[in-house]
């Protein structure tokens, strides 16, 4: 498959060099000095282990619209991104292109293909002027989760640190031959990616955590297991995500862990700073919606209240824009 990685940061990089090392065709959309030294280089990759590859045939690119066709796109972007490139995606398409999104929290497409009350919804704080949802047909995406960690360190160098996890699922729940498809060509990547029948229900395993630990780390600048030792904040964190939990039931999903047994999870992860805290000491932009604004939304369309949810959505998103003034 000829696939092309939308945002070829730590995750997009990662599989981006892992595919291009396998012998896949890939094309990289980056930017700036990273783009500068993969066109100049290859893209360096460094394993868990700490071995070095270089993948030296990749083609790369900072204009989608010259990109060409491609039989898989990867958006590899964070999720408020998305809108900035989703006009650019098309020229990207062919007619059985298939979109594999990577974002985490909940993904604009959740109502999309899901049959119900709400099928077909658009979520407004994610996809506020249809922008993406016009772009990206529905019948294209496949849904994934993204479960390794990964960084940047320097400009065209990828560094793997944990995890080979990618889960897929159709939008339906269908075992389509097109997901089976791209499930092979991950494994090919040396990752293993499960093709699933209820992807919603893994996307909000992860956003549960995501929703708490990330906005909480975000206003006080805790590590994962600074957060979850302090009983306050763990009780916050509990409290969140008993929300977040009554309104995935109202949607359908069934969680197989409980709160107790997530928090400790990330416990043991230790003395690691979140995502949203990475962006808050770089000065980036936060994934605040897609991580806790859209859980307030589908509180509001479920009629569940979030009252812990509301007050640090608020809080951060304050945050963020005295950051960005």
């Amino acid at each position: 498959m000829k696939t092309c990685i939308v945002g070829a940061g730590a995750i997009g990089g990662l599989i981006g060099a892992r595919l291009a090392l396998a012998g896949e065709e890939v094309t990289l959309i980056a930017r700036g000095p990273h783009l500068a030294a993969i066109r100049e280089h290859g893209l360096k990759l460094i394993s868990a282990e700490g071995d070095e590859q270089v993948a030296r045939d990749v083609a790369a690119t900072d204009k989608i619209s010259e990109a060409g066709e491609h039989d898989v796109v990867i958006l590899a972007l964070k999720a408020h991104q998305i809108s900035e490139v989703a006009n650019d995606l098309p020229a990207l398409f062919k007619a059985e292109t298939v979109v594999v999104p990577l974002q985490n929290g909940i993904p604009w497409w959740y109502f999309q293909k899901l049959g119900g009350e709400f099928d077909g919804k658009r979520l407004s704080s994610l996809d506020p002027d249809g922008a993406i949802e016009r772009n990206i047909d529905a019948g294209r995406i496949i849904g994934s989760i993204a479960y390794p960690a990964a960084d940047k360190p320097e400009p065209g160098v990828i560094r793997h640190v944990e995890g080979l996890r990618f889960p897929l699922g159709e939008l339906d729940g269908a075992k389509t031959e097109r997901a089976k498809a791209i499930s092979a060509v991950f494994t090919k990547g040396g990752f293993r990616a499960p093709v699933l029948t209820d992807i919603r229900s893994q996307i909000w395993l992860k956003a549960w955590g995501n929703l708490s630990f990330n906005p909480i780390s975000a206003l006080t600048r805790a590590t994962l297991a600074e957060m979850c030792r302090f009983a306050p904040t763990r009780q916050l964190a509990a409290s969140m995500m008993t929300e977040a939990k009554e309104i995935a039931e109202q949607l359908g999903v069934t969680f197989r862990h409980t709160i107790e047994q997530r928090i400790e999870g990330a416990e043991q992860v230790g003395e690691h700073k979140t995502s949203m805290l990475q962006d808050i000491e770089a000065g980036r932009p936060l994934e605040l919606e897609a991580l806790v604004g859209v859980v307030a939304e589908l509180g509001r369309l479920t009629h569940t209240p979030t009252p812990s949810i509301d007050a640090v959505y608020s809080c951060v998103k304050l945050l963020a824009k005295t950051i960005q003034s």
